[in-house]
């Protein structure tokens, strides 16, 4: 059996430009693709927090160390400079490999500066009611 899991994200990136005219596609920085692991031309999701859009595209490298997450093509009518988004990258995995599988996720400040990296996410808690 063959399963998708998250292989990577980079958590509350935000926007710095939306290229209508330029060709398909999300140029990330090279050093937050480097970290997180995703390649260039892989298939990402881009989870837009600002405006609740959900789209698929594919990476393609930025400058090293600019900060730039921009958003091309006709996907960049769903999301603007300033937006929050959270852009993951999947990957399937045979069952043997799921023991040993850990994702890589990568936490953004607002200039898209790595803060921290980990390889979990924490259990989400119930909320208490006062």
């Amino acid at each position: 059996m063959w399963v998708t899991m998250l292989q990577a994200k980079l958590h509350r990136a935000r926007v710095t430009h939306s290229e209508l005219e330029y060709e398909g596609s999300c140029a990330i920085d090279g050093i937050l693709l480097d970290t997180a692991g995703i390649r260039e031309y892989q298939q990402i999701e881009i989870y837009n927090i600002s405006n609740g859009e959900r789209f698929t595209t594919y990476a393609i490298r930025a400058e090293q160390d600019s900060g730039i997450i921009s958003v091309n093509g006709a996907a960049a009518h769903k999301a603007r400079p300033g937006d929050v988004v959270i852009i993951a990258a999947y990957a399937v995995l045979e069952q043997r490999e799921l023991a040993a599988f850990k994702p890589t996720l990568v936490y953004l400040n607002a200039s898209n500066r790595i803060t921290h990296t980990r390889n979990t996410i924490p259990v989400q808690l119930v909320a208490t009611r006062e």
